[in-house]
């Protein structure tokens, strides 16, 4: 694309801007980072980190580095939004000489939740327990971000993996989604617009990233919108929200995640991830889940 040189997004405007937003680099500005950029601001290098940002998914594997409490909250509906199974339960986590395990203070189930053997009869529940919980001990484990080649069901879990933790990010090996969900590559850069705020958020000072399908390419795109709260003072992710959705002939989803963070000791980690999620797949029945997860007592 011609006007991709040098440049992170085209030169023209991706979004009508409020009266006193100004367009940089096809980035639109509120009238707070007109100032800054005037103060010496580098919107490019910005840009860059957020392309490159590995923060948010090393957040989730630092969960592994540390003791805690967990509340977990995950509701099975149905088609009328009736619940027709649950998990409600808070677990502990406990680190220690380089090992985890998780320990269920208490549990209340309802419904088909669980299959007679006890395993997960919903793929969404197998899903949340690989990513919080803990069975049996594990051991020497880090919170490195690395690049590896997988294969066989691995590489499914690493795809979903990257559609999770790192949206906006190219995806390859999945049809119809691969190449949609690279929001800052071209072409599909094209169908967004992009906007910095600097905006406050739990009191602190934070720049606001959005990026939304332009109007008119609501139905062209998978990531519906990406917000993300950097703190000024590091860039640290402390808030983020993203809505994903994909229709095909062979499976349909549509997903809004909501994940707030924090420091706890050297780590960045989530303290509240909530999510509700419709999704269906032709050799799976339709499942439409909520669920709640709440990180505290970190030790």
């Amino acid at each position: 694309m011609s006007c991709i040189v040098g440049l992170f997004f085209c030169s023209k405007v991706l979004a009508q801007p409020d009266t006193k937003d100004k367009v940089y680099k096809g980035l639109v500005l509120d009238e707070v980072m007109v100032k800054e950029v005037k103060k010496g601001f580098d919107v490019q290098s910005f840009i860059d980190k957020i392309k490159k940002d590995t923060t948010f998914y090393k957040a989730f594997k630092s969960l592994r580095l540390l003791s805690y409490n967990m509340y977990n909250d995950i509701q099975i509906e149905d088609k009328k939004g009736n619940v027709k199974a649950s998990l409600n339960s808070i677990t502990r986590q406990e680190r220690k000489n380089n090992c985890r395990t998780m320990l269920v203070k208490s549990e209340q189930v309802k419904g088909d939740f669980y299959t007679k053997k006890h395993d997960y009869n919903y793929y969404t529940a197998k899903l949340y327990a690989h990513l919080f919980f803990t069975k049996g001990t594990i051991c020497n484990e880090n919170n490195i971000v690395g690049h590896k080649v997988y294969s066989g069901s691995q590489k499914y879990e690493e795809q979903l993996r990257i559609l999770i933790f790192n949206p906006g990010q190219r995806i390859r090996g999945i049809p119809g989604i691969g190449d949609n969900v690279a929001i800052f590559e071209a072409p599909t850069v094209e169908k967004y617009a992009f906007k910095l705020s600097k905006r406050d958020y739990n009191g602190e000072p934070c720049y606001l990233f959005t990026a939304v399908p332009k109007k008119g390419q609501e139905k062209n795109v998978v990531i519906n919108e990406l917000t993300t709260w950097f703190r000024l003072s590091d860039y640290a992710i402390v808030a983020r929200n993203y809505s994903l959705s994909f229709r095909t002939l062979f499976y349909d989803f549509d997903v809004v995640m909501k994940v707030k963070l924090k420091k706890v000791s050297t780590y960045l980690v989530p303290y509240e991830v909530n999510y509700s999620g419709n999704w269906h797949a032709v050799t799976k029945p339709r499942e439409i889940v909520k669920f709640v997860a709440i990180f505290t007592d970190f030790e």
